[in-house]
């Protein structure tokens, strides 16, 4: 491509990364208005959150911080839920089962 003069390579390039950024936007955009929308109704809202923060991620570095924040708290959800222990709770027996007529 060298006879191609060079202020139309970087005009192309431009073109390219500021039409791939604009695709970005609105795709994360989409799966962000759309996790929003699914915290308000039964489905998986952080999920779609954290999807849209991915594909923003791509390009935007606010994208990139929020979904390493959005990662630290579900770990740390993660540790809390695996440090309880659900065998130390008994079964609840019916009355029969003890003893009681």
């Amino acid at each position: 491509m060298k006879w191609i003069p060079q202020s139309f390579r970087s005009a192309g390039g431009l073109a390219y990364r500021q039409a791939r950024r604009l695709v970005i936007s609105l795709i994360g955009g989409t799966l962000l208005l759309i996790g929003a929308a699914l915290l308000l109704t039964p489905g998986p809202g952080i999920v779609v959150i954290g999807l849209g923060l991915g594909v923003l991620a791509v390009e935007f570095t606010w994208a990139r911080r929020w979904l390493n924040r959005l990662k630290t708290e579900a770990q740390t959800v993660g540790q809390r839920m695996g440090k309880r222990r659900y065998s130390t709770l008994e079964p609840v027996q019916s009355e029969q089962k003890k003893g009681r007529p």
